[in-house]
């Protein structure tokens, strides 16, 4: 029976990867590591959703008690680097496309947390009092790899936390390196074209795209821009016979509200969605946008770039819920040599919805922002640990058992099952793959603290940008190197 040899062949495959990959995780936690790991395994083994970091050591799958919890996550250490590339090696790219990754920032909320360091001012869909759109909390940006087709699974590949004093386009930037270094050292850039970035809207795109080129990088960006955008056209030749004046920079305006700036489509396509009905998508190449000394380009020194990409417009006959569609605009820049390819970018921008799945789950189910930690490396310990959790659920999707419940639906057998349920039977599973942890040694409790004592009272730290010294008339603060380029940290 070939068929059922494969499967057992598949299955003993995907068990060793799970073994290899928890295997290596251990070896990245250099200090506190029995602790940090078994907080791992309690996470993937309790009974319905995180609800609070000290309920975790009543799992059985942590054998310590609540103070070596806190302890771990306090004073443990993680090897951060070799942690991102052991989650770029367990990924497995299976289409013959581009690598595809999202990035996108999702906020820890802390709006109480007065003593804790590195607040900034992220945005809430809603503060219940009417006003306020932004929370005090911990931005983090997180970049993740995509799967073809309809799915809620994603690879989370990297994090990194923006803080009061950072430029979040410096942040992007510096991710995208670290993700492009590490999927190339796993073998998984070879012989494709170059990997897509996506981007949801409130990004500089064109920023993001020259200081990435900056670095030599080969990427395409990709990402949703607003549709008041204005963008204009390579200028064609000289200037008149007898006109004064420099060549010009600028050619025909472009204005996405305003059809009658839209020159005829260089591409278009016409095709069929179940979900959204017939949808047309147009692009228009070499258009680029008028830069100004202003925002993030404030302190450059240098002449002002023009940076040439391709505007997508995307049109759909009908939205889920009777909603009335609108146009969908994008913005796309590649290397010279990389085929444009209009059917693969609006299909993978929509794909890029899938890691709004992966914040729900991380969240809601595996307890990401449930600790009322203080410290920011705290923060980011536990966040490495999140990523290191939601790995495991993803190699071990084609070993769980569907332990569903009775009102809900069965999953076919040509899909896989969703995060939710692989958790579910995580437990049973981990009974036959064994720990790397060590038991824990006897040992009695300490004196705790003398009698008498009080600790101090705690800083309070300001929520937002912190304040720097003027160095000019206008108040401007003064440019740092890394706005014309992100090659300095390397």
């Amino acid at each position: 029976m070939p068929g059922l040899r494969a499967v057992v062949e598949g299955e003993a495959e995907a068990r060793r990867r799970l073994i290899t990959f928890r295997a290596g995780l251990y070896a990245c936690l250099r200090r506190r590591g029995d602790a940090l790991f078994e907080l791992v395994e309690a996470v993937l083994t309790a009974h319905g959703p995180v609800g609070s970091l000290v309920e975790l050591s009543e799992e059985k799958a942590f054998r310590r008690g609540h103070g070596a919890l806190y302890d771990a996550l306090a004073c443990g250490d993680i090897d951060v680097q070799a942690l991102a590339e052991l989650l770029a090696n367990s990924w497995q790219v299976v289409d013959d496309g581009p690598v595809k990754v999202a990035v996108d920032v999702s906020p820890w909320a802390r709006p109480d947390a007065v003593t804790s360091d590195g607040l900034c001012h992220c945005y809430a869909s809603c503060r219940c009092d009417g006003a306020r759109k932004t929370i005090p909390g911990w931005p983090y940006s997180f970049a993740a790899g995509l799967e073809w087709g309809a799915t809620s699974w994603t690879t989370l590949l990297d994090v990194a936390r923006i803080g009061p004093d950072d430029d979040a386009t410096i942040v992007t930037a510096r991710q995208v390196r670290r993700v492009v270094g590490r999927l190339d050292a796993a073998g998984l850039l070879a012989g494709r074209p170059a990997p897509v970035f996506v981007f949801d809207s409130g990004y500089d795109l064109t920023r993001t795209s020259y200081l990435t080129s900056q670095d030599g990088l080969e990427v395409q960006i990709l990402g949703r821009v607003r549709s008041d955008r204005v963008y204009y056209s390579d200028p064609s030749g000289r200037r008149p016979e007898g006109q004064p004046g420099r060549p010009r920079k600028h050619g025909e305006r472009f204005e996405l509200s305003n059809p009658a700036t839209w020159p005829t489509p260089d591409e278009q396509l016409v095709a069929e969605s179940p979900r959204y009905g017939t949808v047309k998508v147009t692009a228009w190449h070499g258009l680029h946008q008028k830069l100004t000394r202003q925002a993030g380009w404030t302190g450059f020194t240098r002449t002002m770039p023009v940076i040439p990409g391709t505007v997508i417009r995307i049109k759909v006959e009908h939205l889920p819920g009777n909603r009335a569609p609108q146009d969908l605009w994008l913005w796309h820049t590649a290397p010279a040599h990389t085929a444009f390819d209009l059917d693969l970018l609006w299909k993978t921008y929509l794909r890029r919805f899938d890691i709004e799945h992966t914040f729900r789950l991380i969240k809601a189910v595996l307890g990401w922002t449930c600790p009322q930690i203080r410290t920011p490396e705290q923060g980011e310990r536990w966040t490495w640990l999140i990523l290191a959790a939601h790995a495991q659920l993803r190699l071990a999707r084609s070993l769980t058992r569907d332990l569903r419940r009775p009102w809900e639906r069965s999953i076919p057998a040509d899909q896989p099952m969703t995060p939710g349920r692989v958790r579910r039977g995580f437990r049973h599973l981990r009974r036959t793959i064994g720990t790397p942890a060590r038991r824990p040694k006897p040992a009695t409790a300490g004196p705790g603290r003398p009698k008498g004592t009080t600790r101090p009272p705690r800083t309070r730290y300001p929520v937002g940008k912190r304040k720097t010294t003027p160095t000019s008339k206008n108040n401007q603060r003064q440019p740092t190197p890394e706005v014309e380029s992100t090659t300095s940290a390397k």
